[in-house]
């Protein structure tokens, strides 16, 4: 990434040589110094996750196990995108420096130094702290080795019956080519004599994936538990342990535990593909044979077995990593399936304001008011009683939506359906390259089609990553027009775990430039004439910065500024840039970033003015609200868009402004409250590394207190009684 020339981006500021830092000295924005690394910053964030776990009393003693499984599944998908891509630099010579000032070599070095350390926490929090809390709690993790004689009888007969049928055993030898290993795999590499001449062989298995990790030894038919114990096993363990089933006449030398991962980013060149989905469809099915980034191994792997390994895998050590005990961790989310309240989170009920007021007239209520919610603290199931309502309502002629993330029994696309069965027009921009779901889309897709659902696949090279719904209804013999627009996916699951606001409305204006957008998307407009929305790729980086440069002139003039970002990430430079001239100019800036920030904040003369923090807690920090104060006329916009150079060049995105000015004062409140958790919140350094916020105030724990139900949400002040 080249780094922007500053005085092309506020000549008015920059040129003039009264804009200067506090020091008298005028900035030099390009400094390489003054970014931190986009792939540090991430392994920093999802240290923040593994912090959560490593944190005794902050969760219950399952939630903690949860954070490790996020963590580790955080890594696995960090390796097969962003790591890959950094190989693939590597591989082709790239050794341009990015704008923080590392070539890709650096980039792979540094990343393995923390991964490494991250991984030996990972496992002192695991094995020296959480499975022995468990174990106190009556959840133990055993060994075979170590079970007794009736029981190890009893886990080879369901070895037997329900294991050894779906197990495969691969030679390698001058007659068997080395095995191919799928992504994610778990595998048992295995050293055998030949007992009739004695020759030494080599095998792998597989661990198959289709079984349960986590074997839980107390269902299994035969193993008595004569306490009161819930014991687990590894399904590896009991594979390795009777190898002996699989290798008849064989000697059982050692057999060694190791995982692959692949790179898993599929890679489209959409100006060939005649058929998008057929391609994406493809696309997937190679990922799987993508090229190996990393190799786990146990430290006991002797070196020839590790060596066989980098060889046929065609790996460099860095590759490689030695991880003590068990391998691949994320399966530690189903322990939650365990009925152990005791150990888990209390439950919460979301606040379900329309069923609350017992409203069932939904366009009517829109009508009466802008409607804003906040999941999960506010249920999702308006939305999900929007898109059915009108699905089945006979006034509806039209539903046009934007699909990215809806899951795998998604009531949003059967209402869909159903309003196309019923002779409405439907229009669903279901977005195959949603990574990871695309196999969950094309599904959606097909079905939507067999009803007759009209369905766009997105726009040739971006993704629509915009969460946008509009409603056309006949009222009074008049076309009337309603919007859904969110910050988050249609997605009910994740409707319970990541927080994002949901904005209703019936506003003219709006419903306008939706309407521009969508015929953008369905057809061949060009609009780009939009005056109240902000989408990407056409304008949205564009009005950020006019709008920070706003506040900096109205600063200058003596009037009230102030500037609130929430958001995932922060990594495009320009708009970095921009905040670092306001707070140059003496610009309060807040900014509350859940993943990735590029920015330094503190650096004298720089960033002094800007705070960062990242809140990680029981739920996912999702929602993107952009807040400038206005000189006492505060702007606000929702939306989709990250600051990311993909989400504003690469993507349609949209961030949408709230006019309602209490509902204004109702975000800012929850901005507010955000901004002074000290429980939940980590404050990011100037050297991209993060710590508590611990002060001496009164304890905040923002999450909390938004789920706590003697907090009544208010439309003119947010909350009270904080």
């Amino acid at each position: 990434m080249e780094p922007e020339n500053p005085d092309n981006l506020l000549p008015s500021l920059i040129s003039s040589p009264t804009f200067v830092n506090g020091n008298g000295h005028k900035p030099d924005f390009s400094d390489s110094s003054l970014y931190i690394n986009r792939e540090l910053s991430w392994l920093h964030f999802n240290q923040r996750v593994l912090e959560e776990a490593r944190r005794p009393g902050v969760h219950p003693l399952l939630e903690r196990a949860k954070f490790i499984s996020i963590f580790s599944s955080n890594l696995d998908e960090f390796f097969m995108i962003r790591v890959a891509g950094i190989e693939s630099q590597v591989e082709a010579g790239i050794k341009k420096r990015s704008i923080d000032g590392y070539t890709p070599g650096e980039q792979l070095d540094q990343i393995r130094s923390v991964v490494l350390t991250q991984l030996k926490q990972r496992h002192d929090c695991l094995y020296d702290d959480i499975l022995p809390a468990l174990r106190d709690n009556g959840i133990e993790f055993v060994r075979f080795s170590t079970l007794s004689d009736n029981r190890r009888q009893a886990l080879k007969e369901y070895f037997r019956k329900e294991i050894y049928p779906v197990l495969t055993p691969l030679a390698f030898d001058m007659g068997h080519p080395f095995p191919f290993m799928s992504n994610l795999s778990l595998n048992l590499a295995i050293e055998l004599e030949d007992l009739d001449n004695g020759t030494l062989k080599f095998a792998r298995i597989k661990v198959p994936d289709i079984l349960p990790r986590l074997l839980k030894l107390n269902d299994i038919e035969g193993f008595s538990n004569n306490d009161s114990a819930t014991s687990f096993l590894w399904i590896e363990d009991l594979i390795e342990n009777n190898l002996d089933e699989l290798f008849p006449k064989m000697k059982i030398i050692q057999a060694h535990l190791f995982r692959v991962i692949r790179d898993a980013d599929i890679e489209i060149e959409e100006d060939e593909a005649g058929d998008l989905l057929k391609t994406i469809e493809k696309g997937i099915r190679s990922r799987r044979y993508g090229n190996v980034v990393r190799l786990d191994v146990n430290p006991q792997m002797p070196p020839f077995v590790k060596n066989l390994l980098i060889n046929n895998l065609e790996l460099d050590e860095r590759n490689v990593y030695e991880i003590d005990k068990t391998l691949g961790l994320s399966c530690l989310i189903e322990l939650l399936k365990m009925e152990r309240p005791d150990l888990k989170d209390e439950p919460f009920i979301p606040f379900n304001a329309f069923q609350e007021a017992r409203t069932t007239d939904i366009f009517s209520a829109i009508r009466s008011n802008d409607q804003l919610f906040y999941h999960p603290y506010d249920s999702f199931q308006p939305v999900v009683d929007f898109i059915n309502k009108a699905a089945s309502d006979p006034e509806v002629l039209s539903i046009k939506q934007t699909l990215y993330r809806v899951g795998s029994n998604s009531p949003i696309v059967k209402a869909l359906m159903k309003a196309a069965e019923l002779g409405k027009q439907v229009a669903v921009l279901v977005e195959l390259k949603a990574r990871f779901d695309e196999e969950n889309n094309i599904v959606w897709a097909r079905a939507l089609e067999d009803v007759g659902a009209h369905v766009i696949y997105g726009l040739p090279g971006l993704k629509t990553h915009a969460k946008l719904t509009l409603v056309v209804r006949r009222e009074q013999h008049k076309l009337k027009r309603y919007l859904h627009l969110g910050t988050g996916n249609y997605n009910p699951a994740t409707g319970k775990l990541y927080t994002d606001y949901s904005f209703f409305t019936d506003d003219e204006n709006l419903a306008d430039e939706v309407t521009e957008l969508f015929n953008a998307l369905t057809g061949y407009s060009k609009y780009s004439g939009y005056i109240h929305l902000l989408v990407s790729p056409v304008n949205t980086r564009d009005r950020i910065i006019e709008k920070i440069d706003r506040e900096i002139d109205l600063y200058r003039k003596g009037n009230r500024s102030h500037i609130i970002m929430k958001m995932n990430a922060l990594v495009d430079p320009k708009t970095i840039k921009a905040l670092y001239r306001a707070s140059c100019a003496g610009i309060k800036i807040d900014l509350i970033v859940r993943g990735i920030c590029c920015l330094k904040p503190g650096i004298a003369g720089i960033s002094d003015n800007i705070r960062v923090i990242s809140i990680i807690g029981r739920f996912l920090e999702h929602s993107r609200v952009y807040y400038f104060a206005n000189n006492g006329k505060p702007e606000l916009y929702l939306g989709s868009a990250d600051i990311m150079p993909r989400n504003l060049d690469d993507r349609v995105e949209t961030l949408f402004p709230v006019f309602d000015s209490s509902l204004v004062r109702r975000v800012k409140a929850d901005l507010d409250l955000q901004l002074n958790d000290n429980v939940k919140s980590w404050q990011i350094e100037p050297d991209g590394s993060c710590s508590p916020v611990n002060n001496t105030a009164p304890k905040v724990d923002s999450q909390k207190c938004f789920m706590n139900p003697g907090i009544k949400r208010d439309k003119m002040t947010g909350f009270k009684n904080h």
